[in-house]
């Protein structure tokens, strides 16, 4: 069954599932335009989320082949994964931000054996066991290589070409590093109290806390602080205040302001967690197996521990740029101590 929602105010949604996972669906908006319906985000690459997202248009009064433009909030596949083929079938222009759009064509470009390369290397400066690592150093094909190339860059600050509409992109990095979200500058069709709307894609959602991790070119050494980022990013946004909030995941709520409070606690709340940890020398991979999950860690798959890994690697940059942890001297691999 369909599922598609009319927020008012030419602004609806189309869940469009993503396979095999919690998540359920990733919430795909049209929103009308004088030119056109415009898509923010457009779900994952499959051919049952193909067939809900073209039926959901349906539902919505339009069709693929309407589309004016696609503006995708950030790089992963149940946000970016079916915009090729919106384009195929409309000729529809897609936007992302510059920082995103890097990690798309580093992706494309990227031959399997030096990805592998560098994961095993990352993984193994972490800590990472020996029988983790050995999958990594046989290289095989990967699949899903190529989403596509946006042809149009979101610059932060400006107004999308949305006729009739006014959508400003606002950058919000931490969950990747090109995340933005999109504030609708419309009085709220119920005329709720507030800013507008917000399409807040990962960034803030009403229930779940978003991954922060590590998107990094391996041909470049800068160190980066992606919970930093993220936090700054959340702050923006509660000051913004919008009368609500319209996430690519769960459903639309207001009290954005709230939510960033609740935020900001838990990663305070975590990162004090880690600095009781790093009483004793620990690793990367050392500190996510203590850390607390969803599941106990000896339950949490393969793909998921490396990313859980790069969370925790996330939490220890901050806690170092804060000067409340630091690196052990000569220690290989690099554990850290609370300071």
């Amino acid at each position: 069954m369909v599922e598609a929602f009319d927020h008012g105010g030419g602004v609806r949604s189309v869940a469009v599932p993503i396979p095999d996972n919690p998540l359920g669906h990733t919430l795909v908006y049209v929103v009308d335009t004088d030119r056109g319906p415009v898509l923010v985000d457009t779900g994952w690459d499959d051919p049952d989320s193909w067939d809900t997202l073209t039926a959901g248009l349906r539902a919505c009064g339009t069709w693929a082949g309407e589309v004016h433009g696609v503006v995708i909030t950030h790089h992963h596949p149940d946000h970016h994964g079916l915009s090729d083929r919106v384009r195929e079938a409309s000729g529809a222009w897609v936007a992302m931000h510059a920082a995103d759009a890097a990690v798309v064509r580093r992706t494309r470009e990227a031959r399997p054996e030096h990805w592998f390369t560098y994961m095993s290397a990352k993984l193994a400066a972490a800590g990472a066991p020996a029988e983790h690592l050995a999958p990594l150093r046989t290289p095989r094909t990967l699949p899903g290589l190529s989403p596509a190339l946006p042809d149009r860059e979101i610059v932060p600050g400006d107004l999308l070409d949305l006729p009739g509409r006014r959508l400003r992109a606002i950058w919000t990095p931490g969950h990747t590093p090109g995340h933005v979200c999109l504030h609708l500058e419309e009085e709220h069709p119920a005329r709720l109290p507030g800013n507008g709307r917000l399409f807040s894609g990962d960034h803030l959602l009403p229930r779940i806390t978003p991954h922060v991790g590590l998107y990094e070119d391996p041909d470049d050494a800068t160190v980066t602080d992606p919970l930093g980022d993220y936090l700054d990013s959340l702050e923006r946004i509660g000051r913004l205040a919008p009368a609500e909030v319209l996430p690519a995941h769960q459903h639309a709520f207001t009290d954005a302001p709230g939510r960033v409070r609740e935020l900001l606690g838990h990663h305070e709340e975590r990162l004090a967690g880690l600095l009781a940890l790093l009483t004793e020398p620990l690793t990367p991979w050392q500190l996510a197996e203590r850390m607390e999950w969803n599941r106990p860690w000896a339950e949490i798959p393969y793909g998921s521990r490396n990313i859980a890994v790069s969370e925790a690697e996330s939490h220890l940059r901050r806690l170092v740029k804060q000067g409340r942890a630091e690196p052990v001297a000569g220690s290989e691999p690099v554990a850290y101590l609370a300071v």
